[in-house]
C-alpha cells in the first residue's frame, strides 16, 4: 500500500539531472500517482517543451508519473507573500492543464523551501538529499560545466548539449580521414570524451549499395558491369540521405560525449544535390533547416589532397567548384566555420585547436530567473 495518494515534484529542471530523477523515482515508489511540474522562465536557454519531454522520456516506464509544464516569469523571493501565491497558482494551473487534480498530500523536494511549499498545499513535507550527499549535482553545476556533470545526465539531455562538429568538403579532400582522426583524438582525453561518437556519411553507404545492386542485376542479364558513372540519382535519394544523416546524428549524440564529430550533414547534402541534380529541392533544404544547432563546421580544402579514385568517386574536375560552394553556403548560413589546409597532421592540429576554443567558451546557458 502506498504512503500517499498524490505526490508533487516541482522545479526548473534546467536541465534535468540525476538528483531530479532521484526525487521523481522516490515519489513514484510511495505515491499512487505523481505530478511533476516543470517551471521555466522565458529568459532561460533551454525551452520548456524540451525539459518536459526529457522528463517524460526518463520516466515513461512509470505510468503513475505525469509531467506538466508552465512558464513562470515571476520573481523568486521566499520572503514575498505575493511571489509565493503567484508561484503556487501556476503550479495548480499546470496540474489542472495536465488533467491532474491539485489535491496534493505529499511534496517532494531537496530544497529549503520544501516546508513552506508543503504547508501551502496542506501536504506532507518529504525532504530528500538536502546535502547532495547521494547525488552531488545541481542545475547550477551542470550549466557551469556540463562535461563535469555528464554522467548525471540522461541521453536526450546529452544530445541537446552535445557540441556538433561537422567536417565537410569536396570529393576526396580528406573529410572522412580528418573526422575519424578528430574523434579518435578526443577519445584519448578520457572521461566523458571517451564516449565521443563519429557519424559516417550515409550517402557513401547508399552509393555502395546502389552500385552493388546495379552490378548484380547486370550480371544476371549478362550485361557489362556498370561503374559509379552509370548510377542514376533522383531527388528522393537526396531526401533520404538528408533524413537518414540527421537520424544517425541524433542517435549518436544521445549515446556520446560532449562533442559529436560528423562526416557531413544535411546542409552538405544540399550542395551534393546541386552537384548531381543541378539544384536543391525545398524538401532537402527544409531538412537542413531543421537540424540541431551546429557548433562548428570544418571545411577541408582540396588543394593539398590528391584525388584518390576508390571506385566510388567521379568528380575530380568539380572539386574546386564544390570547395567554393561550401564556402558560399557556410557564409550565407552564418555558421561558425574554419577551413583547414596542409598535411594530415596539420589539419588535425587545426581542427583540434578550433574544438578546444569551442569548449573553452562553455555552453553559455543563461542564468535562471531568480
Amino acid at each position: 500500500m502506498n504512503a500517499f495518494r498524490h505526490g508533487l515534484v516541482i522545479g526548473k529542471f534546467y536541465p534535468p539531472h540525476a538528483g531530479h530523477h532521484f526525487l521523481i523515482r522516490s515519489a513514484a515508489e510511495v505515491c499512487e500517482r505523481v505530478t511533476v511540474v516543470v517551471m521555466a522562465a522565458d529568459v532561460e536557454s533551454i525551452p520548456l517543451d524540451a525539459r518536459v519531454d526529457w522528463i517524460r522520456h526518463a520516466h515513461a516506464a512509470r505510468p503513475g508519473v505525469a509531467v506538466a509544464g508552465v512558464i513562470d516569469n515571476l520573481e523568486v523571493d521566499y520572503e514575498n507573500e505575493a511571489a509565493w501565491r503567484g508561484h503556487v497558482a501556476l503550479m495548480r494551473e499546470a496540474m489542472k492543464r495536465g488533467r491532474r487534480s491539485d489535491d496534493v498530500d505529499a511534496v517532494f523536494t531537496s530544497e529549503g523551501y520544501g516546508a513552506e511549499l508543503a504547508r501551502r498545499f496542506g501536504a506532507a513535507d518529504v525532504r530528500l538529499d538536502v546535502t547532495r550527499a547521494t547525488y552531488a549535482v545541481s542545475g547550477t553545476k551542470v550549466r557551469a560545466d556540463p562535461i563535469a556533470a555528464w554522467d548525471a545526465l540522461e541521453p536526450p539531455v546529452r544530445a541537446w548539449l552535445a557540441r556538433r562538429v561537422v567536417v565537410v568538403g569536396a570529393e576526396s579532400t580528406g573529410t572522412t580521414t580528418l573526422s575519424l582522426d578528430l574523434a579518435g583524438a578526443l577519445r584519448t582525453r578520457g572521461g566523458p570524451h571517451a564516449l565521443t561518437r563519429w557519424v559516417g556519411e550515409y550517402g557513401r553507404e547508399l552509393t555502395v549499395r546502389k552500385l552493388a545492386v546495379a552490378r548484380a542485376l547486370a550480371g544476371v542479364r549478362g550485361e557489362e558491369l556498370p561503374t559509379v558513372f552509370d548510377l542514376e540519382w533522383d531527388d528522393a535519394d537526396f531526401e533520404a540521405v538528408a533524413a537518414r544523416q540527421c537520424a544517425d546524428e541524433d542517435a549518436a549524440a544521445a549515446a556520446g560525449g560532449p562533442v559529436l564529430v560528423c562526416d557531413t550533414d544535411a546542409l552538405a547534402t544540399v550542395i551534393w544535390q546541386e552537384r548531381y541534380r543541378g539544384r536543391a529541392t525545398e524538401a532537402v533544404r527544409e531538412i537542413a533547416r531543421g537540424m540541431a544547432p551546429r557548433a562548428l563546421y570544418i571545411l577541408t580544402d582540396h588543394v593539398d589532397v590528391g584525388f584518390d579514385d576508390d571506385g566510388l568517386r567521379d568528380g575530380e574536375h568539380l572539386r574546386p567548384w564544390m570547395t567554393g560552394r561550401f564556402r558560399e553556403v557556410l557564409a550565407e548560413a552564418g555558421a561558425r566555420w574554419i577551413e583547414v589546409r596542409g598535411d594530415r597532421a596539420s589539419r588535425l592540429a587545426q581542427a583540434s585547436e578550433a574544438v578546444d576554443g569551442l569548449l573553452a567558451e562553455g555552453w553559455g546557458l543563461a542564468a535562471p530567473l531568480g
